[in-house]
């Protein structure tokens, strides 16, 4: 190696001021940083990995290049008793306006994102420092000073060099290097030797880059120190589970191991290896290196896209990993890569293995499967709702609360065992929240008579239900329809206590009820009717015939905040006591006027429609004083 400890750049033209935010930078990671300094080598390999790729795709397109049939690859020098270490690779290299930009300022690095991440707790900042593309700047926890020395693989550029000693100040100067691609010459720090010693140092490449995919030769040995077999093209079942969560932990850089693997080969009717993920939480984190959606995609280990988003549908846009295609051309462009056929094909290998992953876990390992519902289960309802070709399989992944079951999940799988003898229809009930739904008169005849109903209380649900009309031939049905035609009464059902029935109505005190509603509400209903759907419950109101459904008017009302819920039929109970009440009462009563307009507010509220509960409380308190007044 390079005898001079202290190297002097040519042609240099002198000290030149790193910009305030790297400045800041190196002073957190030459000072702050105490653990973990190995990390250093992993970031520098890591671009070194960088380069090489940009360089093999640049190979494919491009043959007016310098030295286009130099092999990809790493090679690392150390010398312990002068304490260096010199980090070479063949990718593109930089040209002196590069080296410039790309290690004195802020250019395109997430260097302030990465100072704002450092205000709080630093501790694990070592763990994340590439994710920000500033990893560079990690060697200064190890180094006395640094030397980068360039050609860019562009033909007619000049060699560069670029020195720094993590003080305030780099330099830029010429240099004779011939081979294109990029040397890093590192001077340790007295507590950094060990870095020099060529055991330690293999170690710390097949810890953090055994899969980098270009060979790292280390002095002499020409056999090479990192792995770089793609774990996704190992069989399944030689690779251990701290192999996989190593993989993840380098794929992503998230904390958090995975929910789940998904590690198979396809050999027909294509050949296909893949390795995904169910990652812990579907935001992803803060430190994370995959900045978008999609799986990496690759043909014969060769990446052909970085975030592939036409392998998986968008309701498993969470799914993390990689994907290698043989039948994959290798010159294929991105743009093609969308419209192939062959991507149509691969897409549903992949979704078809996560869609039974995911059945596996929810019928081998529940709690596994309720913690991924827990987190994922909006992504489902989604897929459901798109109306996919997938749909019947992501429709048995679906979990409900249930009028029944209101403390645990239940599968359609589980509705459909728990249905009574005769019954046809699965029936739910949309709603804002389970109190609410809890409450609702249109539960009442199927509460009474002990039918189950799904209790859809989430936002997306009425959404997905665009998509789900039936399930293994059984329809839904919404309680809440007007024309919902009631399930047939088995002998069974009658059994037991009788509950007392009040004296049913005549004809005349029915038709004098409705007139005084239809007075009292006038436009603010279409129709006031009897109904027998009611037993608890004195009101509830329906869609008019011809109105959009529940479903529909849910829908609009989130795609549009200035949507106006028409106006519904009142359906009344003629056996409820507060009706016959009423009937008691002369016309002239104000009472009556008051309890009809706190009845028909009564059901707008428990619909979750009504535009102003608070102005309810004046009415309220005065049938409040009425009671009282009367005991």
């Amino acid at each position: 190696m390079n005898d001079n400890l202290e190297p002097k750049l040519k042609d240099t033209s002198g000290p030149i001021a790193f910009q305030t935010e790297i400045k800041q930078l190196l002073n957190i990671l030459v000072h702050s940083l105490y653990t973990k300094k190995e990390i250093f080598i992993r970031e520098l390999l890591s671009n070194a990995s960088d380069a090489l790729t940009q360089m093999r795709y640049i190979q494919q397109t491009d043959h007016e290049i310098l030295d286009p049939s130099q092999e990809l690859e790493i090679r690392i020098e150390v010398d312990k008793e002068k304490g260096l270490l010199r980090i070479s690779d063949t990718g593109i290299g930089m040209t002196s306006e590069e080296l410039k930009t790309n290690l004195g300022t802020i250019a395109q690095s997430g260097a302030r994102a990465f100072l704002e991440a450092a205000q709080g707790d630093d501790s694990n900042l070592v763990d994340v420092i590439g994710r920000f593309g500033v990893g560079f700047y990690s060697v200064f926890m190890a180094a006395d000073w640094v030397k980068v020395t360039s050609r860019s693989y562009k033909s007619g550029e000049d060699a560069a060099s670029w020195f720094a000693t993590g003080a305030d100040t780099f330099e830029i100067g010429s240099s004779d290097k011939e081979p294109r691609g990029t040397t890093i010459e590192v001077k340790l720090k007295e507590d950094t030797l060990e870095f020099a010693d060529e055991y330690r140092l293999k170690e710390i490449i097949k810890k953090h880059s055994d899969y980098i995919p270009f060979p790292i030769y280390v002095n002499e040995d020409e056999e090479q120190t990192n792995r770089q077999n793609a774990i996704w093209r190992e069989n399944p079942r030689s690779v251990e589970e701290e192999q996989y969560h190593e993989f993840y932990r380098q794929l992503t850089l998230e904390l958090e191991q995975p929910l789940e693997t998904i590690h198979f080969v396809a050999d027909a009717p294509l050949m296909i290896y893949a390795l995904m993920y169910l990652p812990a939480a579907p935001d992803r984190g803060m430190f994370t290196l995959r900045e978008q959606d999609g799986l990496k995609l690759y043909a014969r280990k060769i990446l052909i896209e970085e975030y592939s988003k036409d392998l998986l549908p968008p309701y498993y846009r969470f799914i993390q990993g990689v994907v290698d295609a043989e039948d994959l051309p290798l010159n294929v462009s991105r743009e093609s890569v969308q419209a192939t056929a062959l991507i149509n094909r691969i897409n549903k290998i992949l979704t078809n293995q996560v869609t039974q992953k995911l059945k596996e876990m929810a019928n081998k390992e529940p709690e596994a499967y309720l913690d991924f519902w827990s987190k994922f289960g909006q992504f489902i309802k989604e897929g459901v709702a798109s109306k996919d070709t997938n749909g019947e399989d992501l429709s048995e992944l679906l979990l409900f609360r249930t009028t029944t079951s209101p403390d645990q999940w239940s599968s359609l799988d589980d509705y459909l065992e728990h249905m009574k003898p005769g019954q046809e229809k699965i029936y739910y009930i949309l709603g804002d929240d389970e109190s609410s739904v809890s409450r609702s008169p249109h539960l009442d005849y199927f509460q009474t008579h002990c039918y189950e109903v799904l209790t859809l209380t989430d936002p997306v649900d009425s959404f997905m239900l665009l998509g789900l009309r039936e399930y293994k031939e059984f329809s839904l049905q919404n309680v809440a329809d007007s024309d919902l035609q009631l399930p047939d009464l088995l002998d069974d059902d009658e059994d037991g206590e009788k509950k007392e029935q009040p004296e049913p109505l005549s004809e005349d005190d029915i038709n004098k009820l409705i007139n005084r509603f239809q007075e009292v509400l006038g436009d603010k209903v279409t129709e006031v009717r009897m109904t027998n759907r009611l037993t608890n419950s004195v009101a509830r109101l329906v869609d008019a015939k011809g109105s959009l459904g529940q479903e529909m008017q849910r829908v609009y009302r989130m795609m549009d905040k200035e949507y106006q819920i028409p106006k519904k039929i009142l359906e009344i109970n003629p056996g409820h006591p507060i009706l016959q009440q009423i009937c008691d009462l002369p016309e002239a009563n104000d009472l009556v006027k008051t309890v009809i307009e706190q009845i028909f507010e009564s059901a707008l509220l428990i619909e979750g429609i009504h535009p102003d509960p608070a102005s309810m409380i004046p009415r309220i308190q005065e049938l409040m004083k009425t009671a009282l007044d009367k005991d």
